[in-house]
């Protein structure tokens, strides 16, 4: 008897969790429930008035298994389920589906309201279409702010449209348009999603440089990187309400070094240094942009001023190469999607709007080197430093390519010195090096320390044809000739988490893996 009752109360106390019973598992077709958003929608949902029935208690083993019988039994529904529960999804995954979710909404919502909009310059158009678009922008209001009513008459159920939230805009800076900021028709959905992040996070008063960085590692979407570039440089601050106010300051001070520097430049002390800056410039790439006349002399005063303010260093060639990305990318701003910025005709802009480009491309410049300028001191030791550096990394990742380059006499400093010097520029298109410096800038020192890393899985990822190659010229002709003309963000995404894989393996342990 005492056995048949502990087996009773045992089974008593599983009775509030029955196997085969369903829940809503929200994230992944839900969006999360957040009791402050939804807290007035469950106080309004109207329950049905029901007979409260008592249920019957399940005191054998027999009458609990008849009972969940079902649980075990495997239907179409059922593999449906299960093939659900294998996916191991973590949290990420389901918030960033139930935000791609979120965001369908709110470009039907767009659609709705522009329809709306040509229903009423249109009286001809039929009345069906107005009831539609006006049900989905009802959809599409956010729980604060819409009010349900209390009528006995309709249901309510919980959903997804309901947590959409409010589009915000990015402060218009520098004067950049509306237009340099949205999301273009050619986006992909993923991009469009990354773009409303990166504009929410943007438009706070006090934007979350940590964040952003956060964000930036994995690639800045075109519409908000010069924003983005100006705040991960320093050059603007976080917050909002200063930064037009230093933007102009800083645009006036830049200036104000033309009109007390410039003129100097063919004086006696600094005509050599005008000189060279005035052979390498038309040297760069692309040429369709620097050749023009109004660049090419945008370059020379962006070089020279930071020279002659910057006497430790002066100019070295390696620096004009830096200035490209943030010229083209802030050039971006005012250029038609539809318009390549390398082959855009910059004399066709305001001479205000250039003004700004040249200043802002100075400022960021400057913000770059000041982490970096031990590479262009005389004998240039940061670079000989880092050289070595790579070359002791390459042998404890991969001693095979190593000893190849040794048995040859290939000098690491053949070769990577420019790769230090120009930071990848020459041997990466435009578009891959733009790609490379939105993680370089939310990288901790992305530039020097990071940049080895880079290198580093850069030269192993030609491993197999550094190791065909079987004599000096073929190899320190393929390694400053590397190609990858036709490279692509999906390469340089793989380049650069190779780089983090071995920037954890190696950074903190710089002597775990010695011989």
């Amino acid at each position: 008897m005492s056995n048949d009752a502990d087996r009773k109360q045992f089974w008593r106390r599983n009775v509030s969790r029955v196997p085969g019973s369903i829940q809503h598992v929200y994230g992944a077709q839900h969006p999360p429930f957040d009791p402050q958003l939804h807290g007035t929608l469950t106080k309004t949902i109207l329950k049905p008035t029901t007979t409260p029935v008592k249920l019957k208690k399940i005191t054998t083993f027999q009458e609990f298994e008849s009972n969940t019988s079902d649980a075990w039994d495997v239907g179409e529904d059922d593999d449906e389920l299960l093939a659900m529960a294998a996916e191991n999804l973590n949290s990420i995954v389901v918030m960033e589906t139930a935000k791609q979710v979120i965001q369908n909404h709110t470009k039907l919502q767009e659609q709705s309201k522009n329809q709306a909009s040509q229903q009423e310059e249109d009286p001809f158009v039929a009345d069906e279409p107005q009831s539609l678009s006006s049900h989905e922008s009802k959809i599409g209001k956010s729980a604060s702010e819409s009010s349900i009513p209390k009528t006995s008459g309709e249901k309510h159920t919980l959903q997804r449209q309901q947590s959409v939230p409010q589009q915000t805009s990015i402060p218009v800076m520098g004067k950049v348009t509306d237009q340099a900021i949205s999301c273009g028709p050619e986006l992909s959905e993923r991009e469009a999603f990354r773009v409303e992040k990166f504009k929410q996070l943007l438009a706070g008063p006090n934007t979350d440089l940590d964040e952003l960085r956060k964000l930036s590692w994995s690639g800045v979407p075109k519409p908000v990187r010069s924003i983005t570039w100006k705040l991960l440089t320093g050059y603007l601050p976080a917050n909002v309400e200063r930064r037009e106010s230093t933007l102009k300051r800083k645009q006036k001070e830049y200036f104000a070094f033309i009109e007390q520097y410039y003129s100097s430049r063919n004086d006696d002390t600094n005509q050599s240094t005008y000189r060279q800056i005035h052979i390498d410039v038309p040297r760069m790439s692309p040429e369709s942009l620097i050749l023009q006349p109004v660049v090419t002399e945008v370059f020379e005063r962006i070089l020279f001023i930071w020279a002659i303010r910057h006497p430790a260093s002066g100019y070295v060639q390696g620096i004009n190469d830096l200035v490209t990305p943030f010229f083209v990318v802030f050039l971006g701003d005012y250029m038609d999607e539809e318009v390549e910025v390398e082959n855009a005709d910059v004399s066709s802009l305001p001479e205000e709007v250039l003004r700004n480009i040249e200043a802002d491309s100075y400022w960021c410049m400057s913000k770059l080197l000041d982490g970096i300028q031990d590479n262009y001191t005389f004998a240039q030791p940061g670079i000989q430093r880092k050289v070595k550096m790579l070359e002791e990394l390459v042998s404890r990742i991969d001693d095979q390519v190593h000893k190849h380059l040794q048995q040859y006499e290939v000098e690491y400093l053949q070769f990577a010195f420019r790769w230090m010097n120009n930071l990848l520029m020459r041997e990466l298109p435009l578009r891959c090096t733009i790609r490379l410096w939105d993680t370089y800038q939310s990288e901790p020192e992305g530039f020097s320390h990071f940049h080895l890393y880079v290198c580093a899985a850069f030269l192993v990822r030609w491993r197999k044809e550094i190791l065909e190659e079987k004599d000096f010229h073929g190899l320190l002709i393929f390694l400053q000739n590397l190609p990858t003309e036709h490279w692509r963000n999906e390469d340089m995404s793989v380049l650069l988490a190779e780089a983090y894989r071995l920037k954890f393996a190696f950074a903190d342990a710089p002597n775990h893996y010695k011989k």
